[in-house]
C-alpha cells in the first residue's frame, strides 16, 4: 500500500466546509395547518465530498489522525455505505491511506459496484470478509487478523465513537434558540449522541433509526458516557420508520419522497433522510407537536447520484 503524509497542509479546515450549515424554512402545509414550522437544517451542503453528519463525524477523527502522526484509516461498511465513500474521499482529499472492510466476501469476486468503485477510486483498499467475521469486528482477535498498519487508525462502522459524537455537538449548538424540536436520521447513533447534548433546554431531539432492533438507545447512552462523561439532553428514539430496516424503503416511503420533492423541489435520499422527514410529518399530523413548535429537520446527506441497493 502506498504511504501518504498527512502532515502536510492539507487539514479538514482547509477543505472550506460551509459552516455553520444553511438552515431554511420551508412552507409545507402539513405542518402549517397544525400551527407548525419546518425548517431544514442543510447539513447535506457542508462539503460536497464529505457531506452531513459524515463531515461533523469524521473531522475530529481525521484531525485527531493527523496529530498522532497516523497515516491511515480502517474502517467498515456495507456495500453501499456513504460512510466507506466519505472516509475514501477523505483519504484522496487529505492524504492518509485508507482501508475499508467491507461486510460480504461474496463481493470480491465481483465486479465493483458504483459506491464500492467510488471508493476505489478515491484509492480505498476493499477488504472483503464473511458476514460472520463482520459481525466480530470489534474484537480485538478479528482486528489483529486484518492486519492493520502500526500507523493506523481504526474508526467504527459509520464512524460513530465518541470523537464523533464531540463534533455533532456543534449540529446542536448551531440550532440553539431556532427550533423546539429536532429530527434526525439514526444509523449508528453518533450524530443523535452529540446534537442532543449540544442543544440547549427547552429543545428536544427525536431520532429516526433506520435500523430495526430497538437496541440503539443502549448505544447512544453508551456514546454520550464516553464523550460527555454522561447522558446528556433530552432525546428520544421514534422506531416506526424504519421501513423494513437497513437500507431497505417501502411504497409509501417512496410516494412520500416523491411528494415531497414536488411540494419543495429537493430530491430525498431514501435510506435516512427521506425516513426522518415521513417520521416528522406523521407526527405533525398526529399531533404530537403543540401549535407553535418549530421544528428542524436535519438534512444528513443528499440524495445519491446512483440508486442505492438493498442488498446492502
Amino acid at each position: 500500500m502506498t504511504r501518504h503524509n498527512p502532515s502536510g497542509s492539507a487539514t479538514p479546515a482547509s477543505l472550506g466546509p460551509q459552516l455553520p450549515s444553511p438552515l431554511r424554512e420551508v412552507a409545507d402545509e402539513r405542518f402549517a395547518r397544525r400551527g407548525l414550522r419546518l425548517l431544514l437544517k442543510r447539513d447535506d451542503l457542508i462539503h460536497t465530498d464529505l457531506p452531513g453528519n459524515k463531515w461533523r463525524k469524521l473531522e475530529p477523527n481525521l484531525r485527531a489522525a493527523a496529530q498522532d502522526g497516523r497515516h491511515t484509516l480502517l474502517t467498515f461498511g456495507g456495500a453501499y455505505s456513504n460512510h466507506l465513500r466519505a472516509t475514501a474521499a477523505a483519504g484522496r482529499l487529505l492524504g492518509f491511506a485508507t482501508i475499508g472492510v467491507v461486510r460480504g466476501d461474496e463481493l470480491a469476486g465481483r465486479p465493483l459496484n458504483w459506491s464500492l468503485a467510488r471508493c476505489a477510486a478515491d484509492g480505498m483498499e476493499l477488504r472483503f470478509v464473511d458476514r460472520a467475521t463482520y459481525r466480530r469486528k470489534t474484537e480485538p482477535e478479528v482486528l489483529a487478523s486484518l492486519a492493520p498498519p502500526e500507523d493506523c487508525l481504526v474508526i467504527p462502522e459509520g464512524g460513530s465513537n465518541a470523537a464523533a459524537a464531540l463534533g455533532c455537538a456543534a449540529l446542536g449548538r448551531e440550532l440553539r434558540g431556532a427550533a423546539d424540536v429536532v429530527g434526525v436520521a439514526c444509523g449508528t447513533g453518533g450524530t443523535l449522541a452529540g446534537l442532543a447534548a449540544g442543544l440547549e433546554q427547552g429543545q428536544r431531539a427525536i431520532g429516526f433509526p433506520v435500523l430495526k432492533g430497538g437496541f440503539l438507545g443502549a448505544e447512544i447512552r453508551r456514546l454520550q458516557q464516553e464523550a460527555f462523561g454522561g447522558v446528556r439532553g433530552d432525546w428520544l428514539l421514534e422506531e416506526r420508520f424504519h421501513c423494513g430496516g437497513y437500507a431497505r424503503t417501502s411504497p409509501e416511503l417512496d410516494a412520500f419522497a416523491d411528494d415531497f420533492t414536488a411540494r419543495h423541489g429537493l430530491p430525498l435520499e431514501r435510506l435516512y433522510v427521506a425516513k426522518m422527514l415521513l417520521g416528522l410529518t406523521t407526527l405533525a399530523e398526529e399531533g404530537a407537536f403543540a401549535p407553535g413548535t418549530t421544528v428542524a429537520a436535519v438534512v444528513t446527506g443528499a440524495a445519491p447520484a446512483q440508486p442505492a441497493d438493498s442488498s446492502r
